[in-house]
């Protein structure tokens, strides 16, 4: 597991990023139980995952957006073009009293982008 915390900021809202390995949807949940049992991440107003799970050679999608409608997918599309699969990644945010609009997205992709830039091969 790797997290990496206090990623972004924007008008108040905080950011971490975490992933690791996950070959089913129950790794990739227990994989967001594991990260929630810190009480930072528990309290999150988002913890947003998605996995691309690859068992037999076409990737299947997974996703949560956790109340913020729309970030699963932007995180899949990610991970579809890095060619990423079995690697579940998680977009936590606490939310910072400002609504961000369409700018959310941009966060999540920033967040996501971080990730991936760390992670190697």
């Amino acid at each position: 597991m790797r997290v990496f915390e206090n990623v972004l900021t924007d008008r108040g809202s905080k950011y971490a990023v975490s992933g690791g390995p996950a070959d089913s949807r129950a790794a990739a949940q227990a994989f967001v139980k594991t990260l929630k049992k810190n009480k930072k991440f528990a309290k999150a107003t988002h913890n947003t995952w998605a996995v691309l799970l690859d068992a037999d050679g076409s990737p299947e999608p997974v996703k949560n957006d956790d109340g913020e409608a729309g970030a699963g997918m932007v995180i899949l599309r990610m991970l579809e073009r890095a060619g990423r699969t079995n690697h579940v990644v998680v977009v936590t945010r606490w939310y910072g009293g400002v609504k961000l609009g369409g700018d959310r997205f941009r966060r999540v992709q920033d967040a996501v982008t971080y990730y991936l830039d760390r992670l190697g091969d």
